[in-house]
């Protein structure tokens, strides 16, 4: 999971904030908690879908697929390295 936070999960929160999808009226605070209201997070989800959705080139296969795709290309392929089936585990690296 955490070769792909910055560039799925973190970057999803970013263009929220930056594009004005998630407002800081859309977050409510209570006992030192603080959570996003039912159309905040309404909003965000949206915004992670569309992130899972955006497609990208695979740099060892050459062909394109979406992140949501790629995190089960990936999941697969270290199932087969844990097995023993690959010598090494094809690490995803951006550029």
């Amino acid at each position: 999971m955490e070769p792909f936070r910055p560039i799925v999960a973190d970057s999803a929160v970013l263009k929220a904030i930056n594009n004005g999808e998630v407002r800081p009226t859309d977050f409510i605070s209570v006992g030192g908690a603080v959570n996003l209201k039912d159309d905040g997070r309404k909003r965000f989800i949206a915004g992670f879908e569309r992130r899972l959705e955006e497609e990208i080139t695979h740099p060892l296969f050459g062909y394109k697929l979406s992140y949501r795709r790629l995190f089960e290309l990936q999941a697969r392929l270290l199932g087969r390295h844990l097995l023993g089936e690959l010598a090494e585990n094809p690490n995803f690296t951006v550029r």
